[in-house]
């Protein structure tokens, strides 16, 4: 799989990794960070997806980054952008557009879960309301709340 790293890092740029990579994985591929990076901003176990960007931001940076073509089609990288919804600009993310990557910003969403959302969305047509995210299968009442402002259709 191929990502684009970019931001603060020694080697800005596409990286290869193997499936299953994570978000360390492409930043050390790409000769690991600059001084003044916030590593912390990131979810560094994050499993990468195939086609992301993956922005290294500097403190007070959003690490918001475009990517494309992971499952889902084109979309996010870290945070948000493309496929119609953003998460690391404070902009909800849409549920029907996003992508895995978009969907796996929000809190409490990892790609799995991210996966399930889409599956719903391919099965029951576009979402008609934020509350019809919780029919999707690991989705309470809790991460429900937790979801609900940083959604969007």
């Amino acid at each position: 799989m191929v990502v684009h790293v970019v931001g603060q890092v020694v080697r800005p740029g596409l990286v290869r990794l193997r499936p299953g990579a994570r978000v360390a994985d492409a930043i050390s591929a790409a000769g690991g960070t600059r001084d003044g990076a916030d590593v912390a901003a990131l979810n560094l176990a994050r499993l990468v997806v195939d086609g992301e960007q993956i922005r290294v931001p500097r403190p007070g940076e959003s690490p918001a980054a475009v990517g494309g073509g992971g499952p889902g089609g084109p979309g996010t990288g870290s945070s948000g952008g493309g496929s119609g919804s953003s998460g690391g600009s404070g902009a909800p993310v849409s549920l029907n557009t996003a992508d895995v990557a978009a969907l796996d910003t929000l809190p409490g969403v990892g790609p799995v879960l991210a996966q399930r959302i889409i599956d719903w969305r391919t099965e029951h047509g576009r979402f008609t309301s934020v509350d019809e995210l919780g029919e999707v299968s690991g989705i309470g009442d809790k991460l429900m709340a937790q979801l609900r402002p940083k959604v969007t259709l």
